[in-house]
């Protein structure tokens, strides 16, 4: 039985958190994202792997990060995103904009939502009337006060990796956590 502390005593999921995988894995991968993030587009295809990898050991935890200042088009697909999930389709938007980044301005964000045969009506509607920015905001202030500082910004259990994302590294370290089943991962504190 491992004795390391739950992840969520230290970064607990919310009823607004988009979780994939089993709610009693003993691995939970957090992810603060932004969807114009070069970085967290990779970090999309690295997470996807280790899911494989890992199965039901893993569950995956986003929120949302957008850096609106640098990507101006994050905050809208973020939205976007929450959007798509009102309708039962938040994991399907997600990878479509991660899949191509280059695709995040309204229109696309429109042809995104047709292609999942979302109420396109109801989409405008909330992506225009940003029904969703507060959500997005509250995600936003969660990373800041969990000490994120760039996209994506990763924690296993509870402990942020620190610019560790790479899979190579994110898969080191969730062997090491099963192995030693304590918070006290090499080099991540």
């Amino acid at each position: 039985m491992n004795n390391h502390p739950n992840a969520q005593d230290y970064l607990p999921i919310r009823p607004t958190d988009h979780v994939r995988g089993h709610p009693d894995a003993p691995l939970t991968l957090f992810e603060f994202g932004d969807y114009e993030c070069p970085a967290c587009r990779t970090a999309y295809f690295d997470i996807v792997k280790l899911q494989t990898a890992f199965g039901d050991q893993l569950r995956f935890v986003f929120r949302h990060y957008p850096y609106a200042k640098i990507h101006p088009n994050a905050e809208r697909a973020a939205q976007a995103a929450e959007a798509a999930a009102a309708q039962g389709k938040f994991w399907e938007m997600h990878e479509r904009m991660f899949i191509d980044q280059s695709r995040l301005k309204f229109h696309d964000l429109l042809a995104h939502a047709a292609t999942l045969a979302l109420d396109l009506d109801r989409f405008k509607h909330e992506v225009n009337d940003e029904v969703y920015l507060e959500q997005v905001r509250a995600d936003f202030i969660s990373g800041v006060q969990n000490g994120v500082y760039a996209t994506p910004g990763i924690f296993i259990n509870g402990i942020r990796m620190n610019g560790q994302t790479d899979f190579e590294s994110l898969e080191r370290a969730l062997n090491e956590f099963l192995v030693e089943g304590d918070a006290t991962l090499s080099g991540t504190r």
